[in-house]
């Protein structure tokens, strides 16, 4: 009987730790969605017509990126609703916490392509335009990973 009330009492916790990540997740989304329309379009704009080859690659990879970020954005709540709340493990959400940790790596990347491309269009500098993608992408990496993980161990540091 305990053992019973063991597992439903972890099963809980788990229900509560994915609840938690679909909200994170729900708070992501509407962001990441509308830079996905911004960048969609752009591509009607007729300035775009115009850009070189490689500032609208730049452009295109970078909606790429947003693409992928918006999926792992996505999948713990579609995997939630398919899989169902009586089946949430450890795994599902550890995987679940990752993939929404994994979605700020192509979103940093896909906004720092994307200062590169608005950059150019209003400057016409490829070396601007690198120098603010470039520390786009640092910035945006230091506040969504660096700092974290300092603070983490920190904090894990303290407690020893």
């Amino acid at each position: 009987m305990e053992n019973n009330l063991n597992e439903q009492n972890e099963q809980n916790g788990f229900r509560e730790e994915m609840r938690n990540i679909i909200e994170e997740a729900r708070v992501i989304l509407p962001g990441v969605q509308a830079l996905f329309g911004f960048q969609t379009i752009a591509v009607f704009n007729d300035r775009f017509a115009d850009l070189p080859s490689f500032a609208t690659l730049c452009h295109l990879i970078g909606l790429g990126m947003v693409i992928v970020a918006v999926a792992l954005v996505m999948t713990p709540a579609v995997y939630y609703r398919v899989v169902g709340p009586k089946y949430v493990s450890h795994r599902m959400v550890k995987r679940s916490s990752w993939m929404i940790r994994s979605a700020l790596a192509p979103l940093a990347l896909g906004l720092a392509l994307d200062m590169f491309t608005v950059i150019y269009v209003a400057t016409d500098r490829v070396s601007a335009s690198i120098a603010g993608a470039l520390l786009t992408f640092a910035f945006l990496s230091f506040l969504w990973f660096v700092f974290p993980w300092t603070e983490r161990r920190q904090q894990r540091q303290n407690q020893v």
